[in-house]
């Protein structure tokens, strides 16, 4: 193994293990939607922060980089989103929950 595949296997066992801390936090407020829409807006700031600051600074500068670049991506799992959900979603679920709620009664 190289040191590069190493440096690989540490850094993404410290994504997933971030990873396991934020879900876990997650489950522990799974109740508190006030929270999980702070933990939410809080990831999303994240990742505007790491696009700005770092990942635009770091893109490929040469044509060979770019092509290795997009290889990976195609080859990894594509471009990262973050989905948000639609109002429209929202508000039939709030719809869906009063509906049911009301055939308990």
């Amino acid at each position: 193994m190289t040191q590069e595949q190493n440096i690989d296997m540490s850094s993404d066992n410290i994504l997933q293990d971030a990873a396991k801390d934020i879900c876990a936090l997650a489950a522990e407020n799974q109740n508190d939607s006030l929270f999980l829409l702070s933990l939410l807006r809080d990831l999303e700031q994240i990742h505007r922060q790491i696009r700005v600051s770092f990942f635009e600074k770091a893109l490929p500068q040469t044509r060979n980089d770019l092509y290795q670049f997009v290889k990976d991506i195609e080859e990894k799992g594509g471009w990262p989103y973050i989905e948000r959900m639609r109002l429209k979603d929202l508000l039939q679920n709030i719809e869906q929950n009063q509906d049911n709620s009301s055939k308990e009664v």
